[in-house]
């Protein structure tokens, strides 16, 4: 066997592979006679039909099994002899495989980029404080009444924070916007909505701005300008007016903080209850924390080196955030027509992203190499327990079907690695506190 290599690029190689004619004979030779052992033929008992009757009956299968033998024994042979270090097979040539003939075969692969490590500990990075202020304490109780607030009808101009019922239709340049947008006619024309006066945000950015001071019966123009990066496609950057008639203002009224109140937020008392919320708000903090010391780490690790990052890695990476991004967005509600308008943007943008998470990745498959690191089965079953419980799935039933998808599995492996290095990396970094 002879093999040659040669560059497409600097991380995917053609591996160029010639079996010899005599290569070729030997292996049908094996075949020939496994055929011969195993066949049926009306008349032979099994393995005592002629080589040249089975031969002939078998051809076909035979000849299929033979260029298949040819190119795993190509392959094979070929990745020993030229010591590669390879990620994935992209391609290989269609060749004709004949006795008594030598085969060529071309081998298309990605390889692992060989780069210097760099020096990954001792990273610097800042810690921001998880301390929690009693204003802090005392707005978390305030949005926990807010989110029991009963809401009474008010005879007077609306205040921030009330919640006025409208009526309105918008128009662009005098066009109407059911016009512009009619797949989504909730931008241009609603009989009945419900809105928060004094507030920027809401399906119609800004329209709540213009409700304040407004009394039951009113009619007005409110002007609104759509973000450049708005959902509806139609809309973005434009500047429309909607005509708004005021059906009933409602005042936000928050409930007492009593005995009821307590209870239904699992406290006997109300200094329970403030210790419960400082608790539960220094644990979001601490999760921001490490998100963001993780964060800094990682983009530390990657703005480190510089190397050549396979175009398969890339793309398959590229794939799975994009897939992810429009599932999380069709499950928010946007059309897909929107998302079809923006594709190129979108593939863009995950392609960005992929690039990052794909460099970061193999810095960290080498640090996890050079300090031995491995997914233990604590590891595993830690990730199992966690994934029921969101899942809602028992950990036994949910063990078992990972196991039967050895893909998935696989990524599961390499997902929990790469975080145990991540760990490993972030434990090992130089932290100050901010400010």
């Amino acid at each position: 066997m002879k093999t040659s290599l040669s560059d497409v690029t600097e991380t995917r190689k053609n591996l160029q592979v010639t079996l010899e004619a005599g290569e070729i004979d030997d292996e049908l030779k094996g075949i020939t006679k496994d055929f011969v052992r195993h066949a049926r033929i009306p008349g032979f008992r099994p393995g005592k039909a002629p080589e040249a009757m089975v031969a002939k009956r078998f051809q076909k299968e035979i000849r299929d099994e033979l260029r298949q033998k040819v190119l795993a024994r190509g392959y094979r042979e070929g990745l020993k002899e030229a010591k590669l270090d390879v990620l994935q097979l992209i391609d290989v040539n269609e060749p004709e495989v004949n006795p008594g003939q030598d085969v060529d075969i071309t081998f298309t692969i990605d390889i692992r980029p060989a780069f210097e490590l760099p020096d990954y500990k001792g990273i610097p990075a800042t810690a921001k404080a998880t301390e929690v202020t009693d204003e802090e304490v005392e707005e978390m109780i305030t949005n926990l009444r807010r989110d029991r607030a009963d809401y009474e009808p008010v005879e007077r101009p609306s205040q921030a924070g009330d919640y006025v019922m409208i009526a309105y239709e918008g128009t662009v340049d005098g066009r109407p916007i059911t016009e512009i947008a009619p797949e989504k006619p909730v931008f241009g024309k609603m009989p009945k909505t419900w809105e928060e006066a004094g507030s920027g945000e809401g399906l119609i950015p800004g329209l709540g701005l213009g409700l304040v001071g407004v009394s039951k019966g009113e009619k007005k123009e409110v002007p609104v300008t759509f973000p450049a990066g708005y959902q509806e496609a139609a809309l973005a950057g434009k500047a429309a007016v909607y005509q708004v008639e005021v059906q009933e203002v409602r005042e936000r009224v928050l409930p007492e903080i009593d005995e009821s109140f307590l209870k239904a937020h699992h406290a006997g008392s109300l200094d329970e209850l403030k210790e419960n919320v400082r608790k539960s708000l220094v644990r979001r903090k601490e999760s921001e924390q490490r998100s963001e010391i993780r964060q800094q780490i990682s983009d530390a690790l990657a703005g480190k080196v510089d190397f050549p990052i396979p175009e398969s890695l890339i793309e398959s990476e590229t794939q799975v955030l994009l897939r992810r991004f429009i599932e999380d967005n069709l499950r928010r509600g946007m059309p897909e027509s929107e998302l079809e308008n923006n594709k190129d943007e979108l593939y863009s943008g995950a392609r960005k992203a992929a690039i990052m998470r794909v460099k970061l990745q193999l810095i960290l498959a080498r640090i996890a190499e050079q300090e031995k690191l491995k997914v233990t089965d604590e590891d595993f079953s830690r990730f199992i327990m966690a994934e029921a419980l969101r899942s809602r799935s028992k950990p036994d039933k949910l063990a078992r079907e990972l196991k039967k998808d050895r893909q998935r599995l696989q990524a599961i492996h390499q997902n929990l690695l790469f975080d145990k290095t991540l760990d490993f990396v972030v434990g090992q970094a130089s932290l100050s506190k901010a400010g």
